[in-house]
């Protein structure tokens, strides 16, 4: 270490006097000498002492100089390569898409299979694009209308229950305890709190708690992708919930319990026709109407 001290002094001009004789008495410098001569002479644009001096303490030696391979810049190259594909593959692989319908509007597209689904307002679906045909299941919150490709299998999973299909058209939806499934073509299986029952071309099942109940329909389509809101059998507490989803605003209610039960359709494109349904309906008054904001009570 005190030699590599010394020459690092005498390369930068910094020997007194006494310790520039005592280094120049040493075997080494004459050699020193030559290498800092012949370098001033290449004009050489960085003098890097500590190389120099290995190069020169190391000068009998003849064991190759090992760059480890964990330095190498292509090892440090194929790393990141490695990382990127590693990342790239994650996100594929577990990232899911997501398909929202807000509050007061619609939302339609397109599954890798060319399988469709229409989104009711207030709903979301997810589901991996990634390894669709050996994965081909989807998380739906809310309702959505489904036209299945032939000949394709399908799930659909929701809080209520699943929906298992095969090339068939069909409707989901699954607000609060409710869960209803109609099969407008094909046939489909239906699972709910561990009951399983199988409904075909026109039939509707609903759940609501522990209530089954069977139904059937000649309409071919939901009612809502016409602009219509089909309910059976509906309580005026879920009948605002849909009201405030599908026209994106917020309606007080001032009454009393109500326990009446409504059956029928109310307009989604002309809120105060479907206002004034419900008011008849439910025998209730309407206080405020402004855009977003209706106040109902009691007469």
């Amino acid at each position: 270490m005190n030699e590599k001290y010394e020459l690092a002094k005498w390369l930068a001009g910094e020997l007194s006097e006494a310790e520039l004789k005592a280094f120049q008495n040493t075997p080494e410098y004459t050699t020193y000498a030559k290498i800092a001569d012949y370098s001033s002479q290449l004009k050489a644009p960085d003098f890097d002492a500590d190389l120099l001096y290995k190069n020169t303490i190391n000068r009998k030696k003849t064991t190759p100089k090992v760059i480890p391979f964990y330095n190498s810049r292509w090892m440090k190259v194929a790393a990141i390569f490695v990382v990127f594909l590693g990342l790239s593959f994650f996100f594929r692989t577990n990232i899911s898409t997501t398909a929202v319908a807000e509050n007061g509007s619609k939302a339609k597209f397109t599954l890798p299979d060319q399988s469709e689904i229409v989104l009711n307002s207030g709903s979301t679906i997810e589901y991996k694009k990634w390894n669709w045909e050996n994965n081909r299941n989807l998380d739906l919150e809310g309702e959505a209308y489904f036209k299945v490709a032939h000949g394709k299998k399908f799930q659909v999973s929701t809080s209520l229950g699943t929906v298992t299909v095969l090339g068939t058209q069909f409707n989901v939806k699954a607000r609060k305890d409710r869960f209803d499934v109609t099969c407008y073509e094909g046939r489909v299986k239906v699972v709910h709190d561990h009951k399983m029952v199988i409904i075909t071309k026109g039939t509707t099942v609903s759940f609501n708690k522990a209530e089954f109940e069977k139904q059937f329909t000649t309409s071919t389509k939901p009612e809502w992708t016409e602009n219509q809101i089909l309910f059976k059998k509906e309580s005026l507490t879920n009948i605002i919930d849909e009201l405030e989803r599908q026209y994106d605003c917020k309606i007080v209610l001032k009454t009393k319990e109500n326990q009446q039960l409504f059956s029928g359709t109310v307009p989604s494109n002309n809120l105060k026709d479907a206002i004034a349904i419900v008011s008849s309906t439910f025998h209730l008054k309407l206080i405020k109407f402004e855009a977003k904001n209706i106040i109902l009570e009691d007469f």
